[in-house]
């Protein structure tokens, strides 16, 4: 499974609908739910998990810092912090994995072509009376 980000995602849903991400979020207010405000709402969560595993990274770096002791206080905030991060891995794993499979099933409808001029329909063959033998 290819890993995207939720910039990624979110330029997909872009071409998708034709239009940024702001606006379609402001589209999606005055409308009922539906495809676009749950594909927002997964882009949310992504975006969200993502965010976790980078506080969740940096707080662990920071608790194994080269010059920094780590004492029996220290191990109970390791393990909890690599608790969450393994969740938040998890949780934009599977946000990833279930935008992606909306979005490969979807496919942007191209505007309707300008109805043609109307052309004179061709004259139907001229019908014999006589009987054919």
């Amino acid at each position: 499974m290819p890993h995207l980000t939720s910039t990624e995602i979110a330029g997909r849903i872009e071409d998708l609908y034709g239009a940024p991400l702001a606006d379609l979020e402001v589209h999606t207010q005055d409308q009922p739910p539906g495809m676009l405000s749950a594909l927002l709402g997964m882009h949310d969560d992504l975006a969200l998990a993502e965010h976790s595993i980078d506080v969740h990274r940096d707080h662990i770096a920071r608790l194994l810092h080269p010059e920094r002791q780590i004492g029996p206080h220290e191990v109970s905030h390791l393990l909890d912090g690599s608790r969450r991060l393994a969740e938040a891995v998890a949780v934009r794993d599977a946000q990833t994995k279930s935008v992606l499979a909306v979005l490969q099933s979807l496919a942007r409808v191209p505007a309707p072509a300008p109805p043609s001029p109307a052309l004179p329909a061709p004259p139907l063959p001229a019908q014999s009376t006589a009987h054919s033998r």
